[in-house]
């Protein structure tokens, strides 16, 4: 490391299970990009509750987490993949992206288009990402019925945008009835409290609840039909009772798919489409939380993610 560095160390939100949140602004040490990672200067990320919940509890003091982020690329990949030097990006990893130098497989970069807001963009990777993958797992859906559980969370609003593009009647479930018309202006044709107000059945349903939740989307589904388990904001167990996965003689062939953002390539082209997508108005992330991640409020968003709490994105940008 130069003196520059020594002086002006990477500066990072570290693991530190003695600090309020288990995180602390604090230097640590340059990442080293292997031959396939660029060099990216993160200028914000967005925080997933999943995060807290999973990844958190297990990474040790002094880890640098996180898996979304936007800004530039400072270096390219010495083995010419990705983008170049000087190019505004998004970024989805399994660790490392909240700090300001992260390196990042260049199979998981997105290229942003000039000028967009990188705290909007910072929203996309897991939140837009889950949604545009998890919808495919269900197959053609024009003019067929989805159901999304979850709908107010970071998740559901980017499904039923999608959804809606891809013709589908969309029913939005959520027991916050206040964001009904949130909802509904997002595209949504019905908001209901919980999926057994469903009258009619759904070829589709995209979950991100999991808990009771679960079980009651999948009665839900109709001959066919898929449900696809993208996340488990509930954080419950969930119980299906005696029968309840046996055939119906009126609705066979149902079934439950299990999911993973990264099972498939293509990442960095989808990234790049949903950043388009957005900085042409045609997709609407909601950030219900945006900060500076030295501000004295950060603890708070911190414990408002963790916990679920938030109807949308907490997004938190680099000074």
């Amino acid at each position: 490391m130069n003196r520059d560095r020594e002086e002006n160390p990477v500066r990072a939100l570290i693991v530190d299970r003695s600090a309020p949140g288990g995180l602390r602004l604090a230097g640590t040490t340059d990442p080293v990009p292997a031959a396939h990672q660029a060099l990216v200067r993160v200028r914000a990320v967005s925080l997933n509750p999943a995060e807290f919940r999973y990844v958190l509890p297990q990474a040790p003091d002094g880890a640098v987490i996180g898996w979304d982020a936007a800004g530039v690329v400072e270096r390219a990949a010495a083995d010419g993949s990705g983008p170049a030097a000087g190019t505004p990006v998004i970024t989805l990893g399994l660790s490392g992206a909240w700090a300001e130098l992260q390196a990042v497989d260049t199979a998981l970069i997105g290229t942003v288009p000039d000028g967009a807001d990188p705290a909007v963009m910072s929203t996309l990777p897991v939140a837009a990402g889950t949604a545009l993958r998890g919808l495919r797992r269900l197959g053609p859906v024009l003019g067929r019925r989805v159901m999304i559980t979850g709908a107010t969370g970071a998740v559901g609003r980017f499904a039923i945008q999608l959804a809606v593009r891809a013709g589908a009647h969309v029913t939005a479930v959520s027991r916050d009835t206040s964001r009904t018309e949130e909802l509904l202006a997002l595209g949504a044709h019905e908001v209901v409290a919980g999926p057994a107000a469903v009258t009619a059945p759904v070829h589709g349903v995209l979950d991100t609840v999991g808990g009771s939740v679960l079980p009651a989307a999948y009665q839900a589904l109709g001959e066919g039909g898929v449900l696809v388990l993208a996340g488990a904001a509930s954080g419950q167990d969930t119980v299906f009772g005696p029968g309840t996965l046996l055939a119906d003689p009126a609705r066979h062939h149902r079934a439950v798919h299990t999911f993973f953002l990264m099972a498939e390539g293509g990442i960095d082209q989808d990234l790049t489409w949903l950043a388009a997508e957005t900085a042409a108005g045609r997709l609407r992330p909601h950030i219900a939380r945006r900060g500076d991640w030295a501000a004295t409020d950060t603890v708070d968003t911190i414990a408002a993610v963790a916990g679920s709490r938030l109807p949308g994105k907490a997004v938190l940008t680099l000074s």
